[in-house]
């Protein structure tokens, strides 16, 4: 199929250098996507102290479950969308671009009930100290009020991510993310909404981001808009649309579910623990980028090349990624072991030493651990590209078990440290489940494409 503008050739390009092209634009996307939760804790630390920093902090684990979740459904129809265009039938492209709409409507119609019902009984769950509930709910209530915003701009970017493209989604995010700071400091400072005015600003930013993105799709990329034709379902269809999305969908909110769990046990530790705590986790979700962002890259890259037939390049292009993940991860560890008590401090403004120390140690712990997260979402995004849903689906609940298990023996044995070290453990169980079937699918390609040839021969 006819490469269009900004678009990366997965398919004949070199390997190497098109999974990098494709993946720098994402990396820089996930930095800003970051940004948006990470200048509502700068601000709020800075503004208005260490109380409502835990607020933030507190709600972060629902907000990063609404994300994932969201994030998660937009990659799988995306990764079934990019097998389509692999295969270069624009028709059944179109098909599954109209179904992808359908899907994430609905879905997102379904979050927003439940979120309105039960967002409050959850932060009772979590055991959300009195002296912060009220604001943490004043935050977390009016994200999830306008939860499709976050969807539309997910769902846009992955159609676009899935035909080569991951520049444009990037421009604009680049712009409401730069929008974002400036209404953040209005609402927060300006107006004095305290957190709440952090969630009015990250709501608008992004719709403005997801309407950006529209807009292209509609002016710039007609392969991607169905017509009165491709409006008719087809089950096979949507029944692969709605696995996938759902599967990765349920995979990343899995994962959160966990950290929400998890939450739990550091809300019994104290205002200035979650604090701390919160400032590590925003620091890490920036290390965790370029992990991400490669991960997602590869998905693309193995869904385009797996509907062209190309099993062997998918072999190499998951074994480029593993190194680029290596490297990444040292010198991630390098830069944390060195400034990891500065960043934190940069990011909360605090002078309280328990927040400084919890948050160093929380850094200083798990960044050696790096390289083993990276494998692991290799492994993870290509079996989504390769079609499994249920196996990437099963690590996922082997992290919620995980923390589980630490939350109700470990963290109450070891205190702060129980946290720490919770995510580095579960993380090589993950890869040990991962790799192995990763090989295990391969290895019946591999014999696939064996038997296939005899029979050609």
């Amino acid at each position: 199929m006819k490469q269009g503008f900004l678009q990366v050739d997965l398919i004949e390009g070199k390997i190497l250098k098109s999974m990098i092209i494709f993946m720098i634009p994402l990396l820089i996307s996930n930095i800003f996507q970051q940004l948006y939760n990470a200048v509502d804790t700068v601000i709020v630390g800075h503004f208005l102290g260490d109380v409502s920093l835990a607020a933030i902090g507190a709600c972060a684990p629902v907000y990063e479950l609404l994300v994932g979740f969201g994030l998660g459904i937009g990659n799988g129809l995306g990764i079934v969308v990019a097998k389509c265009y692999g295969t270069g039938d624009e028709n059944y492209l179109k098909k599954s671009v109209f179904g992808s709409v359908v899907i994430g409507v609905g879905v997102t119609v379904a979050l927003m009930v439940i979120s309105k019902v039960g967002l409050y009984p959850l932060l009772r769950l979590l055991q959300t100290p009195e002296d912060i509930i009220a604001e943490a709910y004043s935050y977390i209530s009016f994200v999830t009020m306008f939860v499709g915003v976050m969807f539309a701009y997910n769902l846009f970017a992955g159609l676009l991510r899935a035909i080569g493209n991951s520049v444009v989604p990037l421009l604009f995010l680049v712009f409401s993310s730069l929008l974002n700071i400036g209404l953040d400091i209005l609402f927060i400072v300006g107006f004095g909404q305290g957190i709440r005015g952090a969630a009015v600003a990250t709501v608008i930013a992004q719709g403005i981001s997801a309407v950006l993105c529209l807009f292209y799709i509609v002016k710039c990329t007609p392969i991607l808009i169905p017509g009165k034709e491709h409006v008719k379902v087809e089950g096979s269809l949507y029944k692969e649309l709605l696995g996938q999305g759902l599967s990765m969908g349920l995979m990343l909110g899995i994962v959160s579910a966990g950290t929400v769990i998890l939450q739990a046990g550091i809300n019994q530790m104290g205002y200035r623990t979650i604090a701390g705590h919160t400032a590590a986790r925003k620091i890490h979700g920036f290390c965790f980028m370029p992990f991400s962002a490669l991960g997602v890259s590869l998905s693309t890259f193995v869904s385009q090349n797996r509907g062209a037939g190309k099993t062997e390049r998918i072999r190499k292009g998951v074994r480029y990624a593993h190194l680029l993940s290596l490297v990444v991860s040292g010198i991630l560890m390098l830069i944390l072991m060195v400034g990891a008590p500065t960043l934190i401090w940069l990011l909360t403004g605090t002078k309280e030493a328990e927040v400084l120390r919890c948050g160093t140690w929380n850094l200083w712990i798990n960044a050696p651990f790096y390289a083993v997260l990276g494998i692991l979402l290799n492994l993870r995004n290509s079996l989504q590209g390769l079609g499994e849903k249920v196996v990437p689906l099963i690590s996922s609940i082997i992290e919620l078990l995980g923390k589980i298990v630490f939350t109700w023996i470990f963290i109450p044995l070891l205190g702060y440290l129980g946290v720490i070290i919770c995510e580095p453990v579960i993380w090589f169980f993950m890869c040990a489940q991962l790799a192995w079937t990763y090989h295990k699918v391969m290895g019946e390609k591999k014999t696939e494409r064996n038997y296939h040839e005899g029979r050609q021969i």
